[in-house]
Order: C-alpha cells, then structure tokens, then sequence
C-alpha cells in the first residue's frame, strides 16, 4: 500500500474505539479481520455502518479496513461510523457540510453513568423502610 492513498481516522462511541483506515477500492469492509457481514449479524449494525459512504455516494469507492476494540454492538458500530465519517473528510473537505448536516461529524458524548455509593445503581436507591 502507498502511504498516500490510505487515510486514517480514529472513531470513538460510548466505549469502543474504532480505527479505521480507507484505500482506494470496490467498496470491501474488512471489521477485525472479518468481512463485515460475519463481524455484524444485525441488518440494522451494518445500515448504520454505511451511511456516510451512502450519503456522500462513495460506498464502492474505498476498501474499508477497521480494528474495533471495547463496547458492545450499538458502540462499535457507532465508533466505525465516526471514523469512517472522519477519513472522508479527509479525503475531500468538502464533504464534511453534508455529513455535518448528517450529524455524523460529531462525537457522540453520551456514556454510561458511574454507580454512586450508598445506592443501588447510578440513579436508584435502595428501599426505603420507615420500620
């Protein structure tokens, strides 16, 4: 591979963190060592994983080569999506008003909350008893 035609961007969600590195190519997904088919099982993972190649008409355009670590399903897919999101722009900046539009652009900051002490979970208490 020529150094100056692979493009790499780092994609983060929840607490996957997803590094992804596009080449010019016929549109191959490669998550982990696996194509993306057997990595995902879910129709709905593997929609969300191409919208910005969809949406900047670039799906058969670039082979996809991604090692996802951490989190669970909704998280990787997530985190792939941001990093490929990130290595379009790269490649043409003009693409980033309309995957900004997209909503793609941004990081999703949402995370799970910590578990406080003297309670059952983040937000719940344990049973109050007046007896």
């Amino acid at each position: 591979m020529e150094k100056e035609n692979v493009y790499y961007a780092t994609g983060k969600r929840k607490t996957a963190i997803a590094r992804t590195w596009l080449t010019p190519g016929k549109g191959e997904i490669i998550i982990n060592n696996r194509p993306m088919e057997k990595y995902f099982s879910l129709e709905s993972a593997k929609l969300i994983l191409t919208q910005p190649l969809v949406l900047t008409n670039n799906l058969e355009s670039y082979d996809i080569k991604v090692k996802v670590i951490g989190g669970g399903t909704s998280g990787q897919v997530g985190a792939i999506r941001h990093g490929i999101t990130k290595a379009l722009i790269q490649i043409d900046p003009d693409l980033r008003q309309s995957l900004k539009r997209a909503g793609f652009v941004k990081r999703d900051p949402r995370v799970k909350e910590r578990k406080k002490y003297g309670q059952k979970g983040a937000r719940a208490r344990f049973q109050f008893s007046k007896r």
